[in-house]
């Protein structure tokens, strides 16, 4: 197997388990002040809006048609291409005083000095409780993957290990949303999707140590639990580093380079692969060792055989 990092002895991880708790309960803490002070800054698929999808004779630029909203000032308009370069939807957030026909007659306005053959192909408005109902659906699924994999992980290990993971995953989700909300970054429909793959990911780092930890103590006896850690987590640290890379080559990638419209969405990925990474050596492995798991949780159970305490015949 390929590794990156050799060393010869262990590294000591579990040596700075309570200076990474104490950080993570700050981080957290701070979190979750920013979320009951600050709130989130909720997108149009949660708050309701107008929608105006409009068709061109050709294909335009995207930046093109944002500057010509903000132009009739309707700034802050989510723009992207609908099934063709040549379709484009536009979502506005509802304005005081200012009905939906008003919003798609200057969405016209701008459109046509970006080319007077644009024609109107839909003009519809998503009310306030849809969006009400789509931040209550979305809340509900994460919850629903964290019970989900706390089923799993219980009945795959045992259940110390298990709330460990499951602790590290709500630690990422909320870190994310803490983050989101002291940035103000809009958070839509996509966050959610990336929120649900950073529970994946995460859950994925967290199994492989955990099946290592569950292997190093059935196999060696004379040794401390947190060492019984620190040598599993050693063990996978090559794989942990080339799996996070080779993922953040591709994050980054659209961070970068992937537009204003899927910015949301790469960043919570970036956060996510970053913080699931440290919880899944800290967190998780801290957690359960703060419960006491033991070589004695791991050995599996003996079933005694019938007639076994009985003494051979002659």
């Amino acid at each position: 197997m390929f590794e990156i990092l050799k060393t010869r002895a262990p590294i000591r991880f579990m040596h700075y388990s309570k200076a990474a708790t104490v950080l993570s309960l700050a981080l957290i803490a701070l979190c979750f002040f920013s979320l009951f002070t600050r709130g989130l800054n909720w997108g149009l698929d949660f708050t309701g809006g107008t929608v105006v999808e409009v068709a061109f004779e050709q294909a335009v630029v995207l930046d093109e048609v944002r500057d010509n909203l903000e132009q009739v000032g309707l700034s802050g308009a989510t723009v992207q291409n609908f099934g063709t370069s040549r379709d484009v939807l536009i979502r506005l957030a509802p304005q005081e005083g200012v009905d939906v026909q008003q919003q798609g007659e200057s969405v016209m306005t701008a459109m046509m000095q970006v080319s007077a053959e644009a024609e109107m192909k839909r003009l519809e408005f998503v009310g306030p409780a849809i969006g009400a109902e789509l931040a209550e659906q979305g809340g509900l699924a994460i919850l629903v993957a964290l019970l989900c994999i706390l089923l799993y992980v219980g009945m795959r290990f045992e259940w110390r290990l298990a709330s460990g993971a499951v602790l590290s995953l709500a630690h990422d989700v909320v870190i994310t949303l803490g983050v989101f909300s002291w940035m103000q970054i809009e958070v839509d429909l996509t966050i959610v999707a990336a929120l649900l793959t950073v529970v994946g990911y995460s859950l994925n780092d967290t199994i492989v140590v955990f099946d290592r930890v569950r292997e190093n103590f059935r196999r060696v006896r004379d040794t401390s639990t947190a060492e019984v850690f620190d040598e599993a987590i050693t063990e996978t640290l090559s794989r942990t580093l080339i799996t996070s890379a080779t993922t953040l080559v591709v994050v980054v990638a659209l961070f970068l380079k992937g537009g204003a419209l899927i910015h949301g969405f790469a960043t919570a990925l970036l956060l996510g692969i970053g913080f699931g990474t440290y919880s899944s050596i800290y967190i998780a492995s801290a957690w359960a060792m703060l419960l006491g798991v033991q070589r004695e949780h791991m050995l599996p159970t003996q079933v005694e055989k019938e007639g076994a305490d009985q003494e051979p015949l002659p």
